[in-house]
């Protein structure tokens, strides 16, 4: 099943869950790095953990980073960090979680994607 990708910008992108074989997909697209925003054990046994999702970003050649944020929501230590990794991981990037919201409302309050007016 293809990955339902919502660019956010020119450089950044989110989705839902991953699995480890969308890594090459990924790749394929021309994606650099990935950011994985899913605390482990978050969905449970059927959700891969971070160990897992490393393995096989790092073998489809991507560079990988770890920053869980609970559905409780972020602080400004995750934001700070998301800032560092969007300035520092090679582009493009892509992030995940569950449906792909947070890795977007983080990103946005990150101050690195340009707000929408609503």
């Amino acid at each position: 099943m293809p990955i339902d990708i919502n660019r956010i910008a020119g450089d950044f992108s989110v989705s839902a869950q991953l699995s480890p074989p969308d890594f090459a997909e990924l790749a394929r697209l021309g994606i650099s790095s990935v950011i994985n925003n899913r605390p482990d054990g978050e969905g449970g046994t059927v959700q891969p953990a971070d160990a897992e999702m490393r393995a096989a970003a790092e073998a489809a050649g991507l560079f990988y980073a770890y920053l869980p944020i609970s559905i409780a929501g972020f602080g400004e230590h995750e934001v700070l960090r998301m800032r560092a990794l969007v300035g520092e991981l090679p582009k493009p990037i892509h992030a995940f979680c569950c449906t792909g919201m947070r890795s977007e409302n983080l990103y946005r309050a990150a101050g690195a994607a340009p707000h929408h007016n609503q």
